[in-house]
């Protein structure tokens, strides 16, 4: 396990799931969230899964961080794919919950290796489908 700053510890589960969306695109999204001062898997949306059941998975008052594997086709018709890190943390989230995820982020994310694209959100219009066409660019 790999200590985050923050003293979080990160479970090498969430380390070996991010390398098989990667290499193997066997998920479409990761959902993680941190429980007993560690971050752990909460949840894996199949490769099918949609945004919007990926969106609406998320807790209203919770935060998490989250891996989004996000297909796109180019300007010049070729399909692509970018991997995106999420900071999911609702303003209705606790402040000391919010307080430990913002803490423990860079390290956590140093730990996945291959982030293309972060985006940091408050409520699902921060990472609607139109942001993450966005910086696709």
């Amino acid at each position: 396990m790999a200590n985050a700053a923050s003293g979080m510890a990160v479970h090498d589960d969430c380390k070996l799931k991010f390398m098989e969306l990667k290499a193997k695109r066997t998920f479409r999204t990761i959902v993680y969230k941190i429980e007993d001062k560690q971050v752990i898997v909460e949840k894996l949306g199949e490769p099918e899964q949609s945004y919007d059941d990926f969106a609406a998975s998320l807790p209203a008052d919770d935060c998490r961080y989250c891996i989004y594997d996000f297909d796109f086709v180019t300007a010049e018709n070729c399909q692509k794919s970018k991997i995106f890190f999420i900071a999911w943390s609702p303003d209705t989230a606790k402040v000391r919950d919010k307080m430990i995820y913002a803490s423990s982020k860079d390290r956590f994310k140093r730990e996945l290796d291959g982030i293309q694209v972060e985006l940091q959100a408050t409520d699902p219009t921060e990472m609607g489908l139109d942001v993450f066409k966005s910086r696709t660019n």
